[in-house]
């Protein structure tokens, strides 16, 4: 493993907030927000409403910015958000998991502890200088973020449905030389 659970848990949450900002229908209501609260392991206040859908999908470009930066700018970028929020980083131990770092209050609106929880994440990618495991699709036509957490650092696409599109795409090719 390349980071912590917590970390890791963080960037992909992060990652497929923003990639599903890409595609129609992925969150849109509060029931779709109740998933991606589940799927991501998320705890405190979910209010469950569309105004917190729509806080949350306001947070996309921010993360957008900090996942896609140099290692220079997101050490920049990560700065502002923790200062926005007032952060004050704790130790927590909840729900099965050992301790990890919280750095706002579980009564803190759900778009907030997002926006935190990925700065706190990119803390440890900055530290690391393991920018590199985040990287922009390989798909020509798709501006998705690839997370990389492989050892041999081989992923280049965001989906399956990317890495399939360009396999093919790569076969008819070869047919076509052939």
């Amino acid at each position: 493993m390349v980071f912590a659970h917590d970390t890791t848990l963080s960037l992909q949450a992060a990652v497929a907030l923003v990639n599903g900002s890409l595609e129609p229908g992925t969150i849109r209501t509060p029931d779709d927000l109740d998933s991606y609260f589940a799927d991501y392991g998320y705890t405190g206040r979910h209010d469950g409403d569309q105004a917190e859908v729509d806080e949350v999908l306001a947070v996309v470009p921010a993360l957008r910015e900090l996942l896609t930066a140099d290692r220079d700018d997101a050490a920049g970028i990560v700065n502002a958000m923790l200062r926005d929020a007032s952060a004050l980083p704790q130790l927590r131990r909840h729900d099965g998991h050992d301790w990890h770092l919280h750095a706002v209050a579980n009564d803190a609106p759900f778009a907030q502890r997002i926006v935190v929880e990925t700065a706190m994440a990119m803390i440890d990618v900055i530290r690391a200088d393991e920018m590199s495991r985040l990287a922009i699709c390989a798909d020509d036509g798709c501006e998705g973020i690839v997370l990389d957490l492989s050892r041999n650092r081989s992923k280049r696409f965001c989906s399956v449905t990317c890495g399939n599109r360009n396999a093919v795409a790569a076969y008819r090719a070869r047919q076509t030389e052939g």
